[in-house]
């Protein structure tokens, strides 16, 4: 059995560097487990402002959130979290807040009470959810491995 030749190896070489110039763009692109937290306290401190922005002005305001569009809206500043394709975005939020429809929307009222409303972020093995008091308005981030699915 012969040696590989200096060309064979360079050869090779070659196709494993330009296997990995492809693949590693693509991995690096997936969201990771500090990433996803990221998104999960950006989206809390967005809910809180206009929570804030409520108790302050007296008045109610709404955050947005659209599942399709994969974005939280601020009610109060228009700042958005936008949400990669690759996390999967779930919300738990009341049909009905003051006498009036509220599918996508959590409401804090003047007092700083709210409807409450839950946001789950999910990718891979890592979890969280965003709960929002329905009593108090209370805003906390909480890890949910259980949102991951097989």
């Amino acid at each position: 059995m012969a040696g590989l030749t200096l060309l064979e190896v360079v050869c090779g070489l070659a196709v494993v560097a330009l296997m990995a110039a492809v693949l590693l763009p693509a991995m690096s692109r997936q969201t990771s487990r500090p990433r996803l937290e990221a998104y999960a306290l950006e989206a809390a401190a967005l809910l809180k402002a206009d929570r804030n922005a409520a108790i302050r002005h007296g008045r109610a305001v709404e955050t947005r959130i659209d599942a399709p569009a994969r974005t939280i809206r601020s009610g109060t500043s228009g700042q958005v979290v936008r949400l990669p394709e690759d996390v999967r975005l779930e919300t738990v939020l009341p049909r009905n807040c003051v006498d009036r429809p509220a599918f996508d929307t959590i409401s804090f009222f003047g007092s700083g009470m709210s409807c409450g409303g839950i946001v789950a972020l999910a990718h891979g093995e890592a979890g969280y959810e965003i709960r929002v008091n329905w009593l108090t308005g209370r805003i906390e981030v909480a890890s949910n491995a259980g949102l991951t699915r097989p």
